[in-house]
């Protein structure tokens, strides 16, 4: 199964500048896996160590969450719940930063889902660059009601 922008756009609020996943790859029970396309001439490498690029742990982790709130978007669908909730970021645990992601990378990143408390959803993502791992992260996303 491969996900699309406008399937991506409908699952979550997040919008280019700030849409740090391009497909998905594949959905399954608990899991999700996402990819990326890190562009070579995006402004943050203009600043972010000019002479030595390097993509920022923190949009890396951005990739994560919002693969994460994807997840919570299609498990959702299959459970036909609210739509006017969106998924807000509640929590971070345990972030590693493995290997450096450079301008032109592809990414891939898995969420799985380990456990659900009410409308609080609790996550392990993994980023990988060039088949290996490069972020590791736990976290948590509420689903909260819009204001829109």
């Amino acid at each position: 199964m491969v996900g699309s922008f406008d399937e991506i756009s409908r699952l979550i609020p997040h919008r280019p500048p700030f849409l740090w996943v391009d497909k998905i790859i594949s959905f399954a029970g608990d899991t999700i896996v996402t990819e990326k396309i890190i562009p070579a001439n995006l402004d943050v490498f203009k600043g972010h160590y000019p002479d030595n690029p390097i993509m920022p742990g923190v949009l890396l982790c951005e990739a994560i969450f919002q693969s994460g709130a994807l997840l919570m978007g299609k498990m959702s669908q299959r459970q036909d719940s609210d739509k006017h909730t969106v998924p807000v970021l509640t929590r971070i645990n345990n972030a590693k930063f493995k290997r450096n992601v450079l301008p032109g990378d592809t990414v891939q990143i898995k969420v799985q889902l380990t456990e659900s408390v009410s409308s609080v959803s609790f996550f392990k993502g993994t980023l990988t660059v060039r088949g290996k791992s490069a972020v590791q992260v736990s976290f948590a996303c509420a689903m909260v009601a819009s204001e829109v």
